[in-house]
């Protein structure tokens, strides 16, 4: 196994073994070349590379929004090669987390109603525990005066903060997060990956953050780089 796939704490929850990713084309371009890696429950894993060297392609692999063209991808003990289209994406919903670089909020709906989309689509309409729940985690985190304010009206830390809610909200045991920080100045970016570590910690949840930064990463409790296809420490 290569560098940087030693597990450090919790139980397993990634177990990427062996994995390649190739798009076929008028010249095939291998992306990925043979990748390893292991995440506990628990950790945070700082993903670095250069632009195109295949990282946001690996997140959306570990995501179950791509397959991979040879390997082994298991996912909190699911073999993803073995689910048909309809399971993955109730383990998407369910058990996955997303945070982009964009926060994608929906702008017809409200800062709650955004956040609480991922149960709404899971149950058809959110419960009122559930809006009990994801209340508190945005009044917890500074939004309680804007639980009905639409994405327009938030400021652009505001708004992402409301995407980690709607990536936490059907508690996932893994969360995926590309460049969360990459379209926000560095103090607002600062307060969202501090955001993202404190939940981090109080969920359990696995986090693996793709980005650019290397003074976030650093904060993470591992970094791995991808570089020519290859997973480094």
């Amino acid at each position: 196994m290569g560098e940087g796939s030693v597990v450090s704490q919790g139980d397993l929850i990634v177990n990427v073994q062996g994995l390649h990713k190739t798009y076929f084309g008028l010249h095939p371009l291998e992306v990925l070349r043979g990748i390893d890696l292991q995440v506990g429950e628990g950790e945070f894993v700082a993903v670095l590379g250069q632009s195109g060297s295949g990282k946001s392609t690996l997140l959306n692999i570990l995501g179950a929004l791509d397959r991979p063209s040879e390997g082994t991808v298991i996912i909190q003990g699911l073999d993803l090669a073995k689910q048909d289209d309809l399971q993955l994406a109730n383990l998407r919903n369910c058990c996955i987390g997303f945070i982009f670089q964009f926060h994608y909020l929906l702008s017809e709906f409200t800062c709650l109603e955004n956040s609480l989309m991922p149960v709404a689509i899971r149950k058809g309409e959110p419960e009122q525990e559930d809006i009990d729940r994801v209340t508190a985690m945005l009044e917890r985190i500074g939004l309680g005066e804007r639980l009905q304010n639409r994405p327009a009206q938030l400021s652009g830390g505001e708004q992402q903060r409301t995407a980690i809610v709607r990536a936490l909200c059907n508690h996932p045991r893994l969360v995926l997060a590309d460049e969360p920080t990459g379209n926000l100045d560095s103090k607002t970016g600062s307060e969202v990956f501090s955001l993202m570590r404190e939940m981090n910690r109080e969920t359990g949840a696995a986090f693996i953050m793709v980005t650019h930064d290397d003074r976030l990463a650093a904060q993470a409790d591992r970094t791995v780089e991808i570089v020519d296809g290859n997973l480094v420490g």
